[in-house]
């Protein structure tokens, strides 16, 4: 258990996108949702913007992890795993994936 709660302001560019938000009680990370549809061919790469922007407090990081269902499941995963949201950052989050 963490001993401390580090709140996050988070903005999104279009109000009808989600929120991360933890999948089942427990989890320790928060899944990440695309603002946009993307298809990814075999041995692909892109970018994919999530609309989000965070204010990460000094001290503190984020970090992207891959997801072991899709790569699995589908072969995708995050190319620079894990990708760093460094505090100072305030710009769109895009998560880099291959197929």
């Amino acid at each position: 258990m963490c001993p401390e709660r580090v709140e996050i302001p988070a903005r999104r560019d279009d109000a009808s996108l989600p929120l991360p938000a933890y999948a089942r009680a427990g989890d320790a990370g928060l899944d990440l949702r695309a603002a946009q549809p993307l298809t990814l061919e075999p041995g692909e790469r892109g970018v994919v913007p999530t609309g989000l922007r965070l204010a990460i407090p000094e001290g503190h990081a984020g970090l992207i992890l891959p997801r072991s269902g899709l790569a699995l499941k589908h072969g995708i995963t995050v190319l620079n795993a894990p990708g760093l949201i460094d505090a100072g950052y305030r710009g769109e989050i895009q998560v880099l994936l291959i197929n």
